[in-house]
Parts: C-alpha cells; structure tokens; sequence
C-alpha cells in the first residue's frame, strides 16, 4: 500500500484543476498574454489598501469576531441595500475566508454524505469539487446553448430534482457561459425549490458585471423572508481583490451560531486588517465597480468583435460576467487546444472541458484586462484561427 492509497477516497479523487494545468505550462512565459484565469490586471485600489496598511500599524493583529466585524457586517447590509433595495440585516452577513469558503461552508451547512446538489453546467468547477470533498454528490444540469446563446430548460432542471436533491446551486450570471437568468427564471427556479422543499445556493459574484443595466437579477428580487436560499459571494471581482481571500454569506440570522461555528472550527475568522480594507471597498468603491465594467465591456466588444470576425468560432456577446466562452471550427479536444493556443499563439486562454458537461468544445478568455493587451490577444487569435 503506498501513502496516497492511506488516504480517504475524497481526497485522493480531487481531480486537478485544467485550467491552473495551461496555466503552470506558461507561467513564466513574459511574451503570454494571460486571459486564462478570472480576474482582471488591475492590484487592489490604494484607498482600499491603504486602509488595511493602517490597520496592520495600528495593531489589529489579533483574534477577531468569527463573523467578521460589525462595522463590516454593517457596509455589507448598506451596500445590499444601495444596490438591491430594502432593508438588510447586519445579522444576516457572515464573513468568510474567500467567496470559495462561503460555498464549502454553505455546502457543509445542508450537505450530508450522498446529499445531492443540482447545478447549471458548464460550470466554475470547484463547485463539483467541493461538493465531492464532502462527501456529497453533484449533478449537473447542462445548459443549451443556441443561436440566442445558452439557455436553460427548466423541465430539465424540474427533471434533476430527486429524492436526495438537497440544494440547486445556481450561479447568475455564470462562469464560464455569461448566461444571465431573467427574473421570470429566477422566480421558476425558485418555485421549483419551494416545491421540492430544498436551498438554493446563490452565487451572484457577477451581479455588477452585467451590461444591460446597474446589476443582473437576483433572488433578492424574488423571494421572500422564509425562502431557504444562502447567498454566497466575494470581495474578489469587483474591487480588485483575488488576492485577499475574503468573502461572505448572506443568511438567514437564525443560522448565525452555526455559521459561526463552522467558520470557527475552519479559520477562526478573517483577519481584521483585512476585513478593514473590505469596509472602505464598500463604502467607497461604487465608482471603482462601475469603471471595471466598463472595462470589461470595452474589453468584450474587442475580443468578443474579433473573435466573430473569423467567421470560425460560435460564439455571442455575453450578457454578465467577463468571459467569452467560444468554440473554433475544427477543434473538439479543448484540453490540448489550449496547450496548443498558448504555445504557438502566446495566448493562455482557459480549456472547457474543465468546466464539465456542455463546456468540451469551448474554450475561456477573461477580457477584464487593459484594453492593449485585449487587443493584441485578440489579433493573434484571429491569426491563429485563420491559419488552422
């Protein structure tokens, strides 16, 4: 017996990550340009830096509230309230160490061994991973995709739904595909889980990168107080901070002492110099969020423009997120396509086929970059493209 067979199933069957796979192959590559990874190329904003900076000389190095800070739990209800409407509860926000946290933490909140979870696929994939980490079981639901782009069938959906559905994890809008739901779907999504008697987790981290109005529709539009929906999210997108690993739950307050509890016997809390910076990232970054969208926009019109031009990929403008999911003429096996893309066009995009059931033939650019390099990005495309 080797070391790796001692070890449980859940561990030893995580699979690797394709998309960090393309990106250890070129690395350290200078000439790369990275659209492979979700994030953009902007560091953290110096007024929310600044802040954590002062923290750190002031000392606040120390244990901390498990839920985070009031002043931070406050600036999340104020910011829900500013952009969602209503009134929200400090009570109902519990921060987490990364928006991942918030998921693996929802996950152990409803999951037990061989619950199962329905999600939209293709798909972020450390949703899948997450749920088999704990012993709990995904099932995909692919999404349509279409010459309106990609769509959801909800008979599909109302199908995946058994005896062992826990929770449908519903990311909108969505890694990879863009696909944003409408309210009316939202409100269908919803009716089914009232129906079934099951969670919705909501992943709305690309609510504000939606380019037909301030943010995309939320559950926040539809539901109502006793719905059984956790909403998860992160620092990361929109002001910048991949880096800083902090994220948060909104929940029911009853559920406060066993948030509480999980984030205790996981990180014992975020730090608070780092939960200083997200307290001004609120407060003061609105403006910050609306100038990365417009980036992103601009960013999507030139790669997504290009792209299209060859008259070789399938591939529409997406409505949320920032990403174009594109497939070329010709090349089914995106896993080796993206070795081939970055080695011989010098762009690191992300495969599909690591995004799960839908996602094969697609492949990932993030367009939230300096418009320059976008551009370049996409003319070696389009070169690269036309020469296959």
């Amino acid at each position: 017996m080797t070391l790796l067979d001692d070890l449980s199933p859940q561990a030893r069957n995580v699979p690797e990550s394709s998309i960090v796979a393309v990106v250890n192959h070129a690395r350290l590559r200078g000439d790369v340009i990275p659209l492979w990874v979700g994030e953009g190329d902007l560091p953290t904003p110096s007024f929310i830096s600044d802040a954590t900076v002062k923290s750190l000389r002031d000392g606040e190095t120390f244990y901390t509230w498990q839920r985070g800070i009031p002043p931070l739990r406050q600036a999340l209800a104020d910011y829900y309230g500013r952009h969602f409407g209503g009134s929200h509860d400090p009570e109902t926000f519990f921060v987490t160490g990364s928006g991942m946290q918030a998921i693996k933490l929802s996950i152990e909140a409803i999951c037990g061994a061989g619950d199962e979870v329905v999600y939209l696929s293709p798909s972020w994939p450390n949703i899948a991973a997450a749920l088999e980490i704990s012993s709990a079981q995904a099932v995909p639901v692919a999404l349509d995709y279409t010459d309106n782009g990609w769509t959801l069938d909800l008979e599909r959906l109302a199908g995946a739904i058994g005896p062992k559905t826990r929770a449908l994890f519903i990311n909108t809008p969505s890694n990879p595909t863009g696909w944003t739901a409408s309210e009316a779907e939202l409100q269908a999504i919803l009716d089914l889980a009232r129906k079934a008697g099951i969670w919705i987790m909501a992943d709305e981290i690309y609510s504000r990168f939606y380019y037909a109005g301030h943010r995309a529709p939320s559950f926040l539009d539809v539901m109502e107080e006793r719905d059984r929906i956790l909403f998860v999210n992160s620092f990361s997108k929109n002001w910048s901070m991949t880096g800083w690993r902090v994220g948060w739950i909104k929940a029911p307050a009853e559920l406060g002492q066993v948030f509480e509890n999980l984030i205790q016997y996981s990180t014992s809390g975020v730090p608070q110099f780092l939960q200083r910076g997200c307290v001004v990232a609120l407060n003061e970054g609105d403006a910050y969020v609306e100038e990365q969208k417009e980036r992103a926009r601009h960013g999507r019109d030139v790669l997504c423009d290009a792209l299209m031009a060859t008259n070789r990929v399938r591939l529409l403008k997406p409505e949320g997120s920032f990403y174009a999911f594109f497939s070329i003429d010709g090349m089914e096996d995106t896993g080796k396509a993206a070795y081939r893309i970055v080695d011989e066009a010098d762009v690191g995009l992300a495969p599909g086929s690591g995004f799960g059931p839908g996602g094969e033939a697609f492949l990932r650019a993030c367009f939230l970059r300096r418009l320059d390099h976008v551009q370049t990005a996409a003319e070696r495309l389009a070169r690269f493209i036309s020469g296959i």
